[in-house]
């Protein structure tokens, strides 16, 4: 029991003085509940423990690793990458030159010619010269509506271009109602 409770004190690396207060059969000493309240008033070094009030730490060595840590921190460099980063990789390095079959060549070429021919008949063919003119006037009418659908938004909130703010509430009614009638709007 006596080794198991001096076994965190001894972890420490150092030795704090204690009074045993009895023994235990075998000479293990039992430890008093004053010696846990008297270690608390002695310092520890790496070699030896001594009472605070006789050993005082100087400044300096509360200095030391402060101004150590801040050294660290402010004159650390940036993170880089690993020392292979400079070097290319894998995929620049040529592959294994893979013999050449003539057959193959020759297949390539005429499915190569026969895409070209295929690629310009269609861009003169009729029907995408007609799609191609259907999505210019779709896209001018979609430009037009969004236009006078924002004009009548405008109207109606009293902002922009198209506000009726200076109006009678007559003439606002009907300003609005023919910019409706012209977009298409009921």
């Amino acid at each position: 029991m006596g080794s198991s409770l001096l076994s965190p004190l001894t972890s420490l690396h150092c030795q704090i003085p204690f009074k045993p207060k009895d023994k235990l059969a075998g000479g293990t000493p039992i430890l008093s509940t004053k010696t846990f309240s008297d270690a608390s008033r002695y310092s520890c070094s790496s070699s030896s423990c001594a009472p605070s009030s006789s050993r005082p730490v100087p400044p300096l060595h509360r200095t030391v690793p402060l101004a150590a840590s801040l050294a660290i921190l402010l004159w650390s460099n940036p993170a880089e990458a690993g020392f292979l980063s400079g070097l290319p990789g894998i995929e620049s390095v040529p592959g294994p030159q893979l013999p050449q079959v003539e057959f193959l060549e020759r297949f390539n070429e005429e499915n190569q010619k026969k895409y070209a021919e295929f690629d310009e008949r269609f861009k003169q063919s009729p029907l995408l010269k007609k799609l191609l003119e259907q999505s210019k006037l779709n896209k001018e009418k979609n430009r037009q509506e969004i236009q006078d659908k924002y004009c009548i938004r405008g109207a109606e909130w009293g902002v922009g271009d198209c506000s009726a703010e200076g109006m009678s509430p007559e003439d606002r009614e009907n300003f609005i109602s023919m910019l409706k009638q012209k977009a298409g709007v009921k």
